[in-house]
């Protein structure tokens, strides 16, 4: 067998004959190098391909990293909470007003609140005593301060908060409710319920939904013919009315923790369907492929074909459907809870902290209690700009 000549009569460098480099030379996963007089260009995986693509996207970053920032936030949200969520003070307090002028006249990093206190004037509609700022008697903020005492994990005590008062004195960034509790703080709280019903709920129908799916489009036959008429069925019914009636039967004096199970049982038995069908289609179009064909002719098993070539194919999609389907979860659960069938006193929720602007005078008097909707508008955009993100990239190719 005769040499080529690029192995033997050419001498190459050694940045390409895979040498050692010169000195001050860079070596990068770019440059191409020559294996046995070959060019050949560093392998990248799938996962790799799919995050190259990702980050070039603007809105999919911008949806990673607030979804990171709320799922923190959820996890330690007794930390990130200025006050005890549960914490009485004046009820319905304007948010405090803030300057980031010292009370000495200079300039200062960190605002310092202006409390509000009982002036000796009256409302001339309500009677009730005007509110306004105590300029004696400011409240100098901080970062890692000292406030209401709670447990990490249920089981570490702490005291430390991320920012709030430095002299321990109430704070209100985004004003209180009807009876008096911090806002801001519930909002907090209140993102470790919603989050984690949307995610269990989203965990239950996907998985549902994957399984039914692929053994639908993949057995066929009869199977495939009574699962999707089952599916039809499921999709039929009006989705609103049924959470409605099905959130109706638990008594009222049943425990929150029972009540919430209940609600995420039937979010997740209405939920499934429709991811359901979407992975049906993808099998139908996958089992037709060559490679399958191929593991059935050497006679692999049903359930090797599903889990080694079918699976992965479209957990992508998946993917894609498990992220725009939270941020329907979380409405879905703001909804419920602000007619009062998600969650109950005394756990927090973004909807049920929505029962309070329940009627027009509440909403024209107190206005920072529609507060709430901006968590939830926060986490919706994050989930559906991560989904979008992810929809784009997944398909490298």
């Amino acid at each position: 067998m005769t040499e080529h000549p690029i192995d033997s009569a050419i001498p190459l460098p050694p940045d390409l004959a895979g040498g050692p480099l010169p000195a001050g030379a860079e070596d990068s996963a770019d440059t191409p190098r020559v294996v046995q007089g070959r060019f050949a260009q560093k392998d990248e995986g799938y996962l790799a391909l799919v995050w190259r693509r990702f980050r070039r996207s603007v809105v999919g970053m911008i949806g990673l990293v607030l979804v990171l920032l709320l799922l923190l936030m959820a996890i330690f949200a007794d930390f990130f909470a200025p006050m005890d969520a549960k914490e009485q003070t004046i009820s319905f307090a304007a948010p405090d007003s803030f300057s980031f002028t010292a009370p000495d006249g200079s300039f200062s990093l960190l605002p310092t609140i202006y409390p509000l206190v009982e002036s000796d004037q009256l409302d001339p509609i309500t009677f009730q005593p005007i509110m306004a700022p105590d300029l004696k008697n400011p409240t100098p903020l901080g970062f890692f301060v000292k406030g209401a005492p709670y447990t990490i994990f249920w089981v570490i005590p702490a005291d430390i908060h991320f920012f709030g008062s430095s002299n321990g004195k109430p704070v209100h960034f985004l004003g209180t409710d009807k009876l008096g509790r911090d806002i801001l703080s519930r909002g907090i709280v209140g993102s470790r319920i919603s989050l984690t019903i949307a995610l269990i709920v989203v965990a239950l129908t996907t998985t549902i939904g994957t399984l039914v799916g692929i053994s639908s489009g993949y057995l066929g036959g009869r199977l495939d013919t009574w699962v999707q008429r089952f599916v039809e069925v499921v999709l039929a019914f009006p989705q609103l009315p049924l959470y409605l009636a099905l959130t109706t039967l638990i008594p009222v004096t049943a425990p929150s923790n029972v009540f919430i199970a209940f609600v995420i049982a039937v979010m997740a038995a209405l939920g499934w369907a429709q991811l359901s069908r979407e992975v049906r289609s993808k099998t139908l179009a996958l089992s037709r492929i060559e490679y399958v064909r191929a593991a059935i002719a050497v006679g692999s098993g049903d359930f090797r074909i599903i889990v080694r070539h079918i699976l992965p194919n479209v957990m992508s999609h998946i993917i894609v459907a498990v992220t725009l389907a939270i941020p329907t979860v979380v409405l879905l659960e703001s909804f419920l809870g602000f007619l009062g069938f998600a969650v109950k006193p005394p756990l927090i929720s973004w909807g049920l902290m929505l029962q309070d602007a329940g009627s027009f005078s509440v909403i024209g008097s107190y206005p920072w209690i529609l507060s709430p909707v901006v968590f939830v508008l926060i986490a919706v955009f994050a989930f559906n700009a991560l989904g979008d993100g992810l929809r784009d990239a997944v398909d490298p190719y």
